[in-house]
């Protein structure tokens, strides 16, 4: 069973024991990929901007804290593109991204070669403002921790140097807060002409002496300052001023007083006074200050104040831009890469275009559909790798006898890349030409399973299958835009909806389609569908097929999946088996006759916690946001706790004075029908199954 914990479990074994998290640059890859942390991503930054907007193509590659919150949110064959989404939706709103691989890809052709600058940027979902409650949470997995840590990946740098990111809908969300406040704070920095002109309320005794003393001690400061802003005296922090109650200091090249060790009620008191009796003092407090650091400016007009009024706004204004652009920080790159239009490639990137959207645009759509359409109003042109590796006939042949995995298809693909490839290359085939680029400076040698590298591998993969489509780069002096070259429409926008690969999904026409090269499984009928949850966890995949087949025939059942060790899904051959199978389990689970005790499926129902439903059932299970281990226990926790009845058997139920309903009544022949014609399919395969074990025993 795999196991997750909250981020904040994780960073504190992190924080405890740093030293066997951090870990030195890998090696191995031969190519040197930028490294990118809070440090110097300003730099890198523009620098960037510089190289996407003269690129080809940009690749790019995720790696997040895990990949799925349950064993049965794994993606199945069973599953259609609906609950492949919704599953990939689970994963993407769950688990965090900690590293971004950019790969800007530029055809230069006085040197016949694609030039490459891979960047390793380490993000962090760090709280900077005030979005979605004090702080983000976020699931980590641990096979895939572990499977970080295994190559290498330094967790102290991702949480210490990783670059803040928020969404663009986060950032709206915080915009429009930060409008309100400035309303509000227009009323809160400056008493006006509407201020209160009625008696300051007082809960106590002390507030009146300490209202009174504030007064004194206000009206004795503003005297002061008046004498010796009129040249009657040096206006210095003299003897004079230390004689004071307060102490002057300077705002805005006015005189103020900083209103430090005051509690809230004597704060609130101190501004109620200063409206009330002082037209020419201004309460001031702004966020950029420490808390509790207010201050009492003096100004000489209702011109100076309004003036500082329009200071102190701009300021706020100015403090809050800097706070949100500091909060974006990352997602300038993904804007950057929107913003240019440019081709976009990555590999078996469903899973990371989710996250992309998710994580810098906004909360993912209830439908795929709606997926499909917002991301390729961002991403007018995806291409992903695996679905060009798919229909290349050499790579196929290349990838049929090892790992389908992204660095086993570069070695296999881009041997002449690849420094630890073992193939030989092809005199017949020609190969693209790659050239890394990159600063020495921040820069360490790539390695495979980190995001920098792993996008700079799927860029060449990409050059490379675009030169197998018969894309010639020689041919063009000066490249046209490589997302509107013919040869490559066939493919565009195509990208494979699960990491079974069994669907494709179209991102320009909002369709999916079946990916005709995963023939090798059964068709997926939808309404042959159901989903059996709650059976013993001893029951085996076998034992369910074989139990299945006696209850409903030797053909009944095409394909069975188990999603855990008490939950599967069953194919039957014909639709009107799902009725009969839910006819059949309804009189097994009333009737305790010795007929029954028989019967196969009773294996299946034992305990009496089994449950079953269609495949919408199972679809609403997948896209509720609640998360358990086990299916059956999501489903109780979601309430669906007895199964879809049959479509014949939805009539409205007439119930008498005895207790049974005249359905019951009346089709009480017919479930003895059905009793009857499982019995006999029952006792013949029992007689055949005798049949076999003697002419085994006479052949023996």
């Amino acid at each position: 069973m795999r196991k997750q914990c909250l981020f904040r479990a994780i960073c504190k074994t992190l924080t405890l024991r740093p030293r066997h998290l951090c870990t030195a640059a890998a090696s191995g890859g031969g190519v040197a990929v930028k490294r990118v942390t809070r440090e110097n991503f300003a730099a890198t930054l523009e620098e960037l901007r510089r190289l996407v907007r003269a690129s080809d193509f940009v690749s790019v590659d995720l790696e997040m804290t895990g990949l799925m919150s349950a064993p049965w949110r794994e993606a199945f064959e069973f599953d259609g593109p609906d609950v492949g989404y919704l599953k990939v939706k689970d994963s993407a709103e769950r688990f965090a991204v900690v590293q971004f691989g950019v790969c800007p890809f530029r055809w230069e052709p006085s040197k016949d070669s694609f030039i490459a600058h891979p960047h390793n940027f380490y993000i962090f979902p760090r709280k900077e403002l005030p979005v979605d409650g004090s702080s983000y949470e976020f699931l980590c997995q641990t096979s895939s921790m572990d499977f970080l840590a295994k190559h290498q990946f330094d967790f102290n740098t991702c949480i210490y140097e990783g670059i803040s990111y928020i969404s663009r809908a986060q950032e709206a969300e915080v915009r429009s807060l930060y409008s309100t406040l400035e309303d509000k704070f227009r009323k809160y920095l400056c008493y006006s002409e509407e201020a209160e002109d009625g008696d300051i309320s007082f809960s106590s005794t002390s507030d009146v002496f300490f209202t009174e003393r504030m007064k004194i001690q206000f009206s004795e400061w503003r005297d002061w300052i008046a004498q010796s802003s009129s040249g009657e005296n040096n206006f210095n922090r003299s003897s004079e001023d230390s004689k004071l109650k307060l102490q002057t200091d300077f705002y805005k090249m006015r005189p103020a007083v900083v209103l430090d060790g005051f509690s809230f009620n004597q704060l609130r008191l101190i501004k109620l006074v200063i409206r009330k009796h002082f037209k020419d003092l201004t309460f001031v407090h702004t966020d950029g200050e420490i808390p509790g650091k207010k201050k009492v400016v003096y100004t000489d007009s209702e011109n100076d104040k309004a003036l500082l009024m329009e200071e102190v706004l701009e300021d706020l204004r100015n403090e809050r831009e800097a706070k949100v652009q500091s909060a974006v920080a990352f997602r300038h790159v993904v804007d950057l890469i929107a913003s240019e239009q440019k081709l976009v490639v990555g590999h078996n990137c469903f899973l990371d275009v989710a996250h992309i959207y998710s994580k810098f645009f906004g909360p993912l759509p209830s439908t795929i559909a709606e997926f499909s359409n917002r991301v390729h109003k961002i991403f007018p042109h995806i291409i992903d790798t695996k679905h060009l590796l798919k229909i290349d006939l050499i790579s196929q042949n290349l990838m049929k006898r090892n790992s389908k995995s992204l660095s086993s298809a570069f070695a296999l693909v881009c041997p002449h890349v690849a420094s630890d490839s073992k193939i030989t290359l092809s005199v017949s085939r020609p190969y693209v030409k790659v050239e890394v680029q990159t600063d020495e400076a921040g820069s360490n040698s790539g390695a495979k399973h980190e995001a920098g590298y792993d996008a700079f591998m799927t860029g060449c993969i990409f050059a490379q299958s675009c030169s197998q489509l018969g894309i010639d780069f020689k041919l063009h002096s000066a490249p046209t835009n490589l997302a509107e070259h013919e040869k490559l429409q066939n493919h565009m926008n195509l990208i494979h909806t699960t990491r079974c690969g069994s669907t494709i999904l179209n991102l320009s026409t909002d369709t999916v389609i079946l990916d005709p090269s995963s023939s090798k499984f059964p068709k997926l009928v939808l309404k042959n569908i159901v989903v059996v949850w709650g059976f013993p966890s001893n029951l085996k995949p076998i034992e369910l097929k074989d139990y299945m087949r006696k209850s409903f025939g030797r053909d009944s059942v095409t394909m069975i999946c188990f999603l855990d060790k008490t939950a599967a899904l069953v194919q039957f051959s014909k639709e009107e088996l799902v009725a009969e199978f839910f006819k059949v389990k309804n009189s097994l689970e009333k009737s305790n006759n010795v007929v029954s005790v028989l019967h196969p499926l009773l294996k299946v129902l034992e305990g009496g916690n089994t449950r079953a439903g269609d495949y919408e059932t199972y679809k609403q299970i997948c896209g509720s946001r609640i998360s358990k281990v086990l299916f059956a226990d999501q489903a109780e926790a979601m309430g669906v706790k007895w199964e879809v009845v049959a479509p014949e058997t939805e009539k409205e139920l007439n119930v008498g004075e005895s207790g049974r309903s005249a359905d019951e009544i009346d089709g009480e022949k017919g479930l003895e029908s059905d009793r009857v014609s499982s019995i006999e399919r029952i006792l013949n395969s029992l007689m055949s199954d005798e049949s076999r074990h003697k002419k085994r025993s006479s052949t023996v």
